[in-house]
């Protein structure tokens, strides 16, 4: 007989003499089925089960001699079959993880509260109110381990759970498993009212910093005999088994990090902690092994957790952010960056370090997004679907349907980025012949698969599939697509092998364009035209194509070549530059040109400048959309580049006006106010128009701002933007001898048209040039005679007030050009609170009240730190305030226009008055009597609703000016106060209505 066994049967027969009903229960199942059961090496039933028979026994109700149900009684029996339970969970040395996979959550909460009350917990007690560290050891383990089973019981609860197949349908059966999930759902919702508490016990246990000790079957059976009076014994340090610290800390860490994961998903401040504790968690298994006497850790889901908390927690401009492809797939898809999502999936097709269900979780989540409506979606979920396939592939997996699906109607770009990620997901000179092998027979299938016999020869000639397959295989696949064709298998007559025709020249030719169309290499485009060449002289290869497209200035020098190569060369190589230009693919572009320039050098200077010219467009282009856009100044020899450009005075060298207006855009963006005003050349600003408007524009920028006397390049700017704006005019008579005027909306009174300026506008982004042409819009639309509601900008008043000849300016299409430019602006910088109010006076003055509240609290928000600051006074002008209040009352928000009113430097009182006496109101009413601190408001407040017969509402107010805060004795700091926290309060709760 073991120890255990020994101490319990010494324990049993020191026992009172029990009555005669009883002993069957006190002697057969704690003795037959304690030692038979619990010391088999594998008990039948496990031993878990008998937790639930005896509970079960344990928790019958009674029926009295009335035969009424009774709850069931606190006698012997029921106590020892409690005891026996609690015996079953010592002997499996209360390991929750076993606990839980075998007993239902109603049956292990009662468990666990038998726990409770056989330590000495005090019924109805809150743990949190409990010092751990001054109660026995085995009282604090009881706690900790309802506490951790507690928000491990949340935590379980919120993972989905899949749906059991019912069986035959047996009406006790069905009413048992409803009974214990109504049960199961009451006990949730009190453990989840109590998560924070559990949380703060937890949290407490981790600063305990001792050894526990958690009850065996011997020390059960001493508390049984007389509790807590033998020898003190239950409340030494050394009863039970004993529980490290640092084991107590590893499990309650995990367990904690678990809770917070879960709170993460309404709270992602909480990811943090959740990282703390699993990360605390891998450094005590590290530290003290993975084996441990009272608890077992999946080290793989820790695994998990801690990569999903490195990436929920990092931020966008962490750098270590871009270690693991899970951190930057997190950051695409938060930022919806897709197509750096593709490339992410395109380069682990070489490493292969994704999980497949990962990659499919990635792809199902964008599926989701593109049914919700974003068309943009299909193309990413596309490629990302293509990617994976690719990988499927090389990994020996079966095709996924999806995959089917979206290629059952295949396009060339679909072909051309399929073969890119072919091309992209081997190393040919690295790979196995396995991998080689695998890709070779999906290209080989994906031919077989086709109809259209273009698309199989995009694929046949490509060069993977020509290194994959060898020529043998090749031409067993032509036969097999011979085969396959209707066309060929009505035929009567033998079909001679297509390998044994001889190859046409035409065909040869044909290959060779395609490839030539694809290719972006310099020296293979250089290569494949010598080839072209040598079989014809008679066509002109640059026409191949319509996708090339050269400037008509550029087309005619370059078609003037004598040499036919030479010239598809030239035409060929810009072509593809400018295309790859457009579609910022700068690398290429690079490639491209500086071979064009190579070539061009040695026989035209002429065409030679025409490629420094395009190279240092492409290098503006380069910088703006890399450094330049994290606000790094560009090099000083790009800088230099650009003046000599303006400067330039070459004779008969075709020029792109473009190249100009990004030269003088990026002045202008990068400040160089003081080149573009003092050093161009006079005979350049004379010229060229944007080098002219742009000497303007920097001359003001510069003196702003500044007395009036020094603002007669202000007055230029107005002069130009004017006519600009400005249209021709004729008078035509009509058949009854009328007069009529027509006008010509883009005339050429100007130095550009109205939509050259607007998109030269729209390359600018330093704030100060924006907000300078911003105003002088703004005031030109504000000089219109019949304007009703005037906009507000920011230095408007250096700009003249009136214009000669006002029927000439066609004062709509100003105004859209405003709008349009706000628009812009916005997207540049979406916190400037000036652009916030020019937008919102536009609402406000096309009558769309709701959006211009919207903008005017937004201008407010940014400047103000969400209001916790004082908005600055130049913001909420009396007119912005007033125009507040015009659009909540015409919203009918009556009594936000009352609250308004107090932000005046002189209040309204009229206007409030009037605004409380409405009582079709369609806000919140008295509960914005709080944010009121004017006493004549609330005092009329009072007699309004007392006149009304309204208590209620005249409790409120009388309760608002009671506040001592608003007593008109105070100080006037303290007034001030008291009025500044209301605003404050006032306008967040705005924000939230209207954000």
């Amino acid at each position: 007989m073991s120890a255990e066994a020994a101490d319990r049967e010494a324990a049993t027969s020191s026992r009172p003499c029990t009555p005669p009903q009883t002993s069957w229960f006190e002697f057969v199942l704690e003795e037959a089925l304690l030692e038979q059961h619990l010391q088999k090496p594998s008990p039948d039933p496990p031993p878990v089960q008998l937790i639930v028979q005896f509970l079960e026994q344990a928790s019958k109700p009674s029926v009295n001699e009335q035969n009424q149900v009774q709850p069931p009684p606190d006698n012997k029996r029921n106590r020892i079959l409690k005891l026996l339970a609690l015996k079953v969970a010592a002997h499996l040395k209360w390991d929750l993880d076993v606990l839980e996979k075998s007993l239902s959550v109603p049956v292990l909460n009662m468990l666990l509260n038998e726990l409770l009350c056989i330590s000495k917990v005090p019924p109805g007690t809150k743990h949190v109110d409990v010092d751990l560290s001054s109660l026995p050891p085995t009282t604090a383990m009881a706690i900790l381990l309802y506490n951790r089973w507690a928000i491990r019981t949340i935590v379980q609860s919120s993972f989905p759970v899949k749906q059991v197949k019912p069986g035959p349908p047996q009406l006790n059966v069905m009413n048992h498993i409803q009974q214990e999930k109504e049960l199961t759902e009451n006990i949730l919702k009190v453990l989840k009212e109590q998560a924070a508490d559990s949380i703060l016990v937890l949290e407490g246990a981790l600063k305990l910093n001792k050894d526990l000790y958690v009850h065996t079957i011997r020390t059960l059976d001493l508390l049984a005999i007389e509790p807590g009076m033998v020898n003190g014994e239950t409340e030494s340090s050394t009863a039970g088994l004993k529980i490290s610290a640092e084991e107590i800390q590893c499990q309650v860490c995990y367990d904690l990090g678990a809770v917070y994961f879960q709170q993460g998903s309404t709270n992602a401040a909480v990811h943090e902690k959740a990282k703390e504790k699993f990360f605390k968690t891998k450094e005590l298994i590290a530290k003290n092994g993975s084996s441990s006497l009272h608890f077992t850790i999946d080290e793989e889901r820790l695994a998990g957790y801690c990569q999903a908390c490195e990436v929920l927690t990092s931020s966008s401009d962490d750098a270590s952010q871009q270690a693991t492809p899970y951190s930057q797939i997190h950051s695409c898809m938060k930022s919806g960056k897709y197509q750096d999502l593709v490339k992410i999936f395109l380069e682990d097709n070489l490493t292969l370090s994704l999980p497949e269900q990962f990659r499919q979780s990635v792809l199902r989540e964008l599926f989701q997004k593109a049914q919700q409506g974003n068309d943009a979606l299909d193309e990413v979920c596309f490629k990302v679907c293509v990617c994976n396939t690719i990988c499927d592939v090389l990994q020996g997996r079966i095709i996924d349907i999806q995959f089917c699906q979206l290629f059952l109607k295949p396009n060339k770009e679909k072909i051309d980025f399929l073969l890119e990620v072919c091309s992209g997901s081997i190393n040919l000179e690295n790979a196995s012949e396995e991998l080689k092998r695998r890709m070779a027979a999906f290209l080989k299938n994906l031919c077989l698969g086709m109809e259209d016999l273009q698309f199989v020869f995009m694929i046949s000639s490509h060069d993977l599939f020509i290194k994959l397959l060898k020529d043998d295989e090749r031409k067993l696949l032509i036969d097999q697509m011979r085969k396959r064709s209707p066309r060929i298998n009505l035929c009567t007559k033998p079909v001679t092998s297509f390998y044994d025709i001889p190859a046409s020249a035409s065909v040869n030719i044909g290959q060779l364009e395609h490839q030539l169309i694809l290719s972006v290499d310099p020296w293979r485009i250089r290569q494949i035209l010598i080839e072209l060449h040598g079989m014809t002289s008679e066509r002109q290869f640059w026409t191949i194509s319509n996708k090339w497209e050269v400037p008509n200035v550029y087309g005619n020098v370059i078609l003037g070549i004598k040499d036919s190569l030479t010239r598809d060369l030239v035409y060929i190589l810009m072509a593809k530059g400018l295309h790859c230009c457009a579609i910022k693919d700068f690398v290429h572009a690079k490639q491209l040109f500086a071979a064009c320039l190579e070539l061009v050098t040695e026989f035209s200077p002429k065409l030679r400048q025409v490629m420094l010219n395009e190279m240092l467009l492409l290098d503006i282009y380069t910088h703006e959309a890399g450094a330049g856009a994290s606000g790094e100044r560009p090099p000083s020899d790009l800088i230099s580049r650009v003046r000599g450009y303006l400067e330039m005075r070459v004779p008969d060298i075709p020029l792109r006006q473009v190249i100009a207006e990004e030269c003088v855009a990026f002045l202008l963006n990068w400040c160089e106010n003081e080149y573009l005003t003092m050093q161009v050349p006079l005979p350049l600003v004379q010229t060229n128009p944007y080098v002219k408007l742009g000497q303007l524009l920097a001359a003001t920028c510069k003196e702003l701002p500044g007395p009036k006397e020094s603002r007669r390049t202000a007055k230029d700017l107005w002069e130009v933007v004017v006519q600009i704006c400005s249209v021709s005019s004729q008078h035509k008579r009509s058949n009854d001898g009328r007069v009529s005027l027509i006008k010509h909306r883009e005339s050429t009174l100007g130095i550009m048209y109205r939509s050259e300026l607007l998109s030269f506008i729209k390359k600018l982004r330093e704030p100060l040039v924006l907000t300078t042409i911003l105003s002088l819009f703004v005031k030109l639309h504000n000089v219109r005679e019949d304007i009703v509601n005037d906009i507000a900008a920011e230095h408007i008043s250096i700009w003249p007030s009136s214009i000669p000849n006002l029927q000439s300016v066609d004062f709509e299409a100003v105004a859209v050009t405003v709008k349009e430019l706000v628009s812009y602006a916005l997207t540049i910088n979406a916190n400037n609170h000036f652009w916030l109010i020019i937008q919102a006076d536009i609402y406000f003055a096309t009558n769309q009240y709701s959006a211009a509240l919207h903008y005017y609290l937004q201008a407010g928000a940014v400047c103000s730190d969400f209001f916790n600051k004082m908005v600055p006074p130049d913001v909420y002008t009396d007119q912005v305030i007033k125009r507040m209040i015009k659009c909540c009352s015409l919203l009918n928000c009556h009594t936000q226009v009352a609250i308004l009113c107090q932000f005046l430097r002189e209040v309204d009182y009229k206007t409030a008055f009037k605004a409380l006496q409405e009582q079709n109101s369609h806000d919140a009413m008295d509960s914005y009597y709080e944010y009121i601190w004017d006493v004549t408001i609330l005092e009329y407040l009072t007699y309004l609703h007392h006149k009304r017969g309204e208590t209620e509402k005249r409790q409120i107010a009388i309760k608002a000016i009671g506040q001592t805060e608003l007593n008109a004795s105070n100080p006037e700091e303290v007034l001030q106060l008291a009025a500044q926290r209301r605003k404050k309060k006032f306008l967040q709760a705005m924000a939230k209505l209207y954000f």
